[in-house]
């Protein structure tokens, strides 16, 4: 049995911000029937009070980083979870990483420095009775664990260390003032170590000290090899490009599948999948459009830059034009929000918009929506077409990342052959979006046409066993023998 001690931010479903906490959230799962246990270490929000009530308290600090703290022992599910109960550093309101109004709290790098270090304690003989074979560090808040592994480990034979990139636009870059507070020798700060442009960089400082380096799709393995893509680290990445694998996300069928689906009003399947017209009537419900068989297109996004929202929020006209209508949930840069609740005054039951978040909502906006327009720049993996294809939300994605490799486009040789499952555009502008509009558009007039592209996206496998094996696979090949 391989034993893995896995470090996040986050993890469904107890704390989520995005993405990467579905993925932590999952993989216990996916890897126990390919003799894996996982123990998931978190930080002590306070969204996590009440599974650490009664929690064993399995090693104590006199002075972490400034404050005492405690790593406690509890349940994710049925797997293992570690909590660092450090009230000083996590214990406030707001979200993980900012106050209420969303601006980052100012000791970050404290923050995840220590869960940093805990995660090297754990994992090098610090804590008795804790052993792990891997480290597996996802994102830069968890990358200064295997930056401590490496530089400043415990007493311990110290685990082999994998990290997984699921953004590399968010890196953890500091001042150079922190690193004396770090508590690792003056030789890590170098340029093979945890220096980054005259700062300390904590993703920098992961992705140097790892023994494997992973990201969430085998294209954008590939696309941070370029400039345009890997955010100033392109070049560590070349250079360690042996070290890289891309490895597709999986989505947990006991939470995301419409047979069973506690959110939608009408449950269903590929052979049912008319049923979706019952969720359709509640879509237009809950976002005051007028009701009507044309298409309904669905945004479930952050309204950011990187998310192509700017570009999508020029061309909604031409969307109503065409026949479509719109429905948003999401939230991100105000101005963003203001042109789209702006689109939606412009055109009452034609564009509904709900500034937030709701994990319900967004469940049945994909059961019943008919298409999911997802217009990113770049997208390391997403998530939420995958969401789309198990639930006949045809995808209409930009060609980048994992857009590229879980959708099949619907042309003429993707329809001929039966397999297309969606509708990719080269590109992000006003005119690539638009045409990738009107392609689903015309697809939906044609019912045969658009419901071969739904029950090729359902019928489709997204689940985790191939990437949990996957991930096995990578675990194995750094415990042998070198």
């Amino acid at each position: 049995m391989t034993r893995v001690l896995s470090v996040a931010s986050e993890a469904y479903p107890l704390i989520k911000t995005g993405g990467l906490a579905d993925v932590v959230g999952a993989l216990p799962a996916a890897l126990a029937p390919h003799g894996v246990a996982t123990t998931t270490l978190l930080p002590g929000y306070p969204a996590l009070a009440a599974v650490t009530k009664r929690a064993k308290v399995v090693h104590r600090y006199t002075d972490l980083f400034g404050s005492p703290a405690r790593i406690l022992s509890a349940k994710i599910g049925e797997h293992p979870l570690l909590v660092l109960d450090a009230p000083a550093l996590f214990a406030r309101g707001g979200g993980p990483y900012g106050d209420a109004t969303g601006a980052d709290w100012d000791d970050n790098w404290r923050r995840f420095a220590a869960f940093g270090r805990v995660g090297a304690d754990l994992a090098s003989g610090v804590v008795a009775g804790h052993a792990y074979d891997i480290l597996h560090a996802h994102d830069w808040q968890a990358a200064m664990a295997p930056a401590y592994l490496r530089w400043a480990p415990g007493p311990g034979r110290p685990a082999k260390s994998v990290v997984t990139v699921h953004n590399i636009a968010f890196q953890g870059r500091y001042g150079a003032d922190i690193f004396s507070e770090l508590g690792l020798p003056d030789a890590a700060f170098a340029l093979d170590g945890v220096e980054y442009y005259g700062g300390v960089g904590f993703l920098k400082a992961g992705l140097e000290a790892a023994d494997a380096i992973t990201t969430v799709s085998p294209t954008y393995a590939a696309e941070i090899r370029r400039g345009e893509f890997g955010m100033g680290l392109e070049g560590l990445i070349n250079t360690h490009a042996a070290r890289v694998t891309g490895i597709v996300n999986g989505i947990d069928p006991a939470v995301w599948n419409p047979a069973s689906d506690s959110a939608l009003h009408a449950r269903y399947s590929a052979r049912t999948i008319a049923r979706r017209r019952v969720n359709k009537r509640a879509v237009e419900a809950m976002f005051g459009l007028d009701a009507g068989d044309g298409p309904i297109f669905t945004v479930i996004s952050r309204l950011t830059w990187q998310k192509g929202m700017d570009v999508l929020v020029r061309v909604l006209d031409d969307l109503v034009a065409m026949g479509g209508r719109l429905a948003l949930l999401g939230s991100g840069d105000t101005a963003l929000e203001l042109a789209f609740l702006a689109a939606a005054d412009r055109h009452p039951g034609r564009i509904g918009v709900r500034i937030g978040y709701d994990e319900p909502a967004s469940h049945l906006l994909q059961g019943g929506a008919d298409a999911i327009l997802i217009p990113s720049r770049f997208e390391p993996c997403g998530l939420t077409q995958l969401y789309g294809l198990a639930y006949g939300c045809v995808p209409v994605v930009a060609r980048t990342g994992g857009l590229s490799d879980t959708v099949i486009d619907a042309n003429e040789a993707g329809i001929a052959a039966g397999v297309a499952t969606g509708i990719q555009h080269d590109g992000v502008s006003p005119e690539a979006v638009s045409h990738a509009i009107a392609r689903a558009t015309a697809l939906y007039a044609t019912p045969d046409r658009w419901a071969t592209l739904q029950r090729n996206g359902m019928r489709a496998d997204f689940s985790w066993g191939e990437s949990g094996r996957r991930y096995a696979q990578l675990y194995a090949k750094l415990m042998e023998p070198s």
